[in-house]
């Protein structure tokens, strides 16, 4: 799951590099070198953040698979039940 951290705060660090091109500055400026840990930082929080999201839906539907699991079973039996009745 650290990828998707990982992902972020490069794609964060990708924008600013493309924010700096289309304003035609310097890639390393002395002045401009703050930008990097801060895009890189909303990026990898941005990047948390979503892993927390993908866990608490994969937990969701865990929960509902096997609800569903569940009541298929008791359908089955329900069927079974009503076959061997007939």
């Amino acid at each position: 799951m650290v990828h998707k951290v990982v992902f972020w705060t490069g794609f964060g660090l990708a924008v600013r590099l493309w924010q700096l091109g289309i304003e035609m500055r310097p890639f390393f400026n002395r002045g401009s070198l703050w930008g990097y840990p801060l895009y890189g930082g909303i990026g990898g929080s941005f990047g948390y953040w979503l892993m927390g999201v993908d866990d608490r839906q994969q937990s969701i539907l865990g929960a509902r698979r096997t609800a569903l699991l569940e009541k298929r079973a008791r359908r089955a039996e329900r069927e079974a039940e009503a076959a061997q009745e007939a």
